[in-house]
């Protein structure tokens, strides 16, 4: 900032000097000119190296250098140097023009913006942007509310909870659900579903199928779910196998469905989690060779996952902890028979 405001001060006493220059008799400017050229040539002669010149000085001379023979009076830079300065001039010009990102949007409108955000914590850009699409009749990208919107400050926060928030504090009535495809060795697809409960990250239902419907989908849920259970929400993608019906018929059930947004898998992380280490330590060791074989191994492994496996989030420890048997002490039990015999 400092050297732009050298740079333009510079600028400026070189526009009044030439400006005072032009009230002068020609005689007079002819004459200092050529007592100036003189020494500027002993200047040359005596072979003094001059100082470095500074960007004042680099802009001055390369607009001076529009109003008369440039080449002819130069001594001490070279014709190429001046040339390197216009080019770099016109660079920066071009550069500041061509800026990249869309031209702001008007003043009112970013105000418009900011109260809107102060006035509805709970909004996020998306709903601002809708509010002034379907109102107002004005089209603007969330990503631009979102660049004018007051920043909100550290520790503050919006008033709602996030998703991992809500994942969070109801894991223990939130079950999630999902397909994937595994190949057997003839090159069959077979569509594996699976159920996991979040709380407990226990594997609550599998089966395979090489045709899975709408149906089908809805009695795995069936002998899944039970009334007693207490889970509230039910999460999956929008894979189209999730048609409406299904979803009206587990509301039965007292489940919410909570679908994910298109192309986020990281909203069912969970059991995305789960397929990937279904394949890593099972489908990645051992080749399906039929339906009713892939049933079998995922039916082994299951137990292992859920009696076997342990979790860093249980503490760590597993989804089915085995019971606690007392240890019976058979020498004081001995001990205890004896002294009543007495």
């Amino acid at each position: 900032m400092i050297t732009l405001a050298r740079i333009v001060l510079q600028l400026l006493a070189d526009f009044v000097g030439l400006a005072l220059l032009g009230m002068r008799p020609r005689r007079s400017v002819e004459a200092e000119n050529l007592v100036l050229r003189r020494q500027l040539a002993l200047f040359k002669e005596r072979g003094v190296k001059p100082r470095r010149i500074d960007a004042a000085t680099r802009v001055s001379m390369a607009w001076l250098s529009r109003l008369c023979d440039w080449r002819a009076c130069l001594i001490v830079v070279r014709p190429e140097t001046v040339i390197r300065w216009h080019r770099a001039g016109w660079q920066l010009l071009w550069r500041y023009k061509s800026r990249p990102g869309r031209p702001p949007i008007p003043r009112e409108l970013r105000q418009l913006i900011r109260r809107m955000a102060m006035e509805n914590p709970l909004w996020g850009e998306e709903r601002i942007a809708n509010e002034l699409l379907l109102k107002l009749s004005i089209r603007v990208s969330p990503r631009t509310v979102r660049k004018y919107m007051p920043r909100r400050p550290a520790g503050c926060p919006r008033g709602d909870q996030c998703w991992s928030t809500f994942l969070r504090n109801h894991a223990k009535a939130i079950i999630a659900c999902d397909f994937f495809v595994a190949v057997t060795a003839t090159f069959r697809l077979l569509y594996v579903f699976v159920l996991i409960h979040h709380g407990s990250r226990r594997l609550l239902h599998f089966n395979v199928t090489a045709h899975p419907t709408a149906a089908w989908t809805l009695q795995q849920l069936r002998e899944a779910i039970g009334f007693e259970d207490g889970y509230r929400y039910l999460i999956h993608d929008r894979d189209s196998i999730f048609a409406r019906n299904p979803d009206e018929s587990l509301k039965s059930f007292g489940l919410r469905v909570l679908k994910s947004p298109p192309a986020s898998p990281m909203a069912n992380a969970v059991c995305e989690r789960l397929i990937g280490t279904i394949r890593r330590e099972c489908l990645d060791w051992l080749i399906p060779i039929s339906e009713s074989h892939l049933r079998c191994m995922l039916k082994e492994w299951g137990s292992h996952y859920n009696r076997g496996r342990p979790h860093m989030l249980l503490g760590p420890g597993v989804p089915d902890p085995p019971v606690k048997k007392e240890c019976i002490d058979h020498r004081k039990s001995h001990k205890k028979k004896i002294g009543t015999t007495k």
